[in-house]
């Protein structure tokens, strides 16, 4: 299976730069993944929502560049669709086996993802109605494709 993950913006807390390649190790067995990682665009935090559209519209089209092709798109967003750790377990799983094994997974920066990012992607996905960070979300979307695996290869991970 081939996973990427694009993301606006580098990690730069040192603990989630060491999170994140502890779990992309730990992915190794179980699928290909790969980073790409992109330039935000910064925006100030103080400036008005127009400001902040017009950097999200730029970011769009940059991500709209790298997204891999043949694959099934799911962003990451606050709006989006719930699941628990063995539901989505079984979505990468059907991923896995029926849909091609190709699946990118978007994270937004600071601002967020621009609306014609998620309205292209076939899932909106939220791992809470609360607000992560950008980089915090990584370490988070990474450990539960590492559990999603666990799962379903049946090794001693979830309990």
């Amino acid at each position: 299976m081939k996973i990427a993950i694009l993301q606006l913006g580098k990690t730069k807390q040192s603990y989630f730069q060491e999170a994140e390649a502890e779990y992309l190790k730990r992915l190794r067995p179980f699928a290909d993944v790969k980073v790409i990682t992109l330039k935000e665009t910064s925006a100030p935090y103080d400036q008005n929502d127009s400001t902040r559209n017009v950097a999200k519209q730029k970011e769009a089209l940059d991500l709209l560049k790298h997204l891999p092709k043949d694959t099934y798109l799911v962003a990451l967003d606050e709006r989006g669709k719930t699941m628990s750790s063995v539901e989505f377990a079984g979505f990468l799983g059907k991923q896995k086996d029926f849909g091609g094994g190709n699946i990118t997974f978007i994270i937004g920066g600071p601002f967020g993802l621009a609306d014609q990012i998620v309205k292209k992607a076939q899932l909106k996905l939220s791992f809470s109605p609360m607000t992560f960070t950008h980089e915090m979300i990584r370490t988070i979307l990474l450990e539960q494709i590492y559990r999603a695996f666990t799962i379903l290869s049946g090794k001693k991970y979830h309990y």
